[in-house]
């Protein structure tokens, strides 16, 4: 997945605004404008769309790890990729919003995908590890979807 459709699903997870994620850049200590974000989150055929670079979503999900979690100050700072992979999206997603496979798992059951705990295990690895699994663009699409429905949960309908 390109950063913008990550940028533009955590913006909706997070019920947030532009000002928002420009906090969540400050916590990583990086810059971005209201109007950097506005042509990252536009859609790709819109006038004005900019692609993100995969070192600012980087910095997004450090912010992202230390809003949900806070910032241990004596702790080394959160590694910037310079090139972001859907394997690392989750991973950090997985730290900021304190999931264990189990829950990632359960997260993509209910969205009706069918993934097993090894497969999952396997896309947390090194990349250099035998049994690495790389992250598809459509798991890392069910898993955005079950977290906005587990984060964002839809009131229950009165009968």
């Amino acid at each position: 997945m390109i950063s913008n459709d990550i940028i533009r699903s955590l913006r909706y997870i997070l019920k947030t605004n532009n000002a928002g994620l420009v906090r969540l850049w400050a916590l990583a200590e990086a810059v971005a404008t209201p109007e950097m974000i506005d042509a990252w989150v536009r859609k790709e055929d819109d006038a004005g769309f900019q692609r993100c670079p995969d070192i600012m979503l980087s910095l997004l999900l450090n912010g992202l790890i230390y809003d949900k979690r806070g910032k241990d100050e004596s702790a080394p700072a959160l590694v910037t990729e310079r090139r972001m992979t859907n394997n690392l999206v989750l991973k950090k997603l997985r730290i900021a919003f304190s999931l264990k496979t189990d829950d990632i798992l359960a997260i993509l059951t209910e969205q009706q995908f069918r993934v097993s705990m090894p497969e999952i295990t396997a896309m947390m690895r090194a990349p250099d590890h035998k049994n690495y699994r790389e992250c598809g663009d459509q798991f890392l699409r069910y898993f955005l979807r079950g977290l906005t429905a587990r984060v964002n949960p839809k009131p229950e309908k009165k009968a």
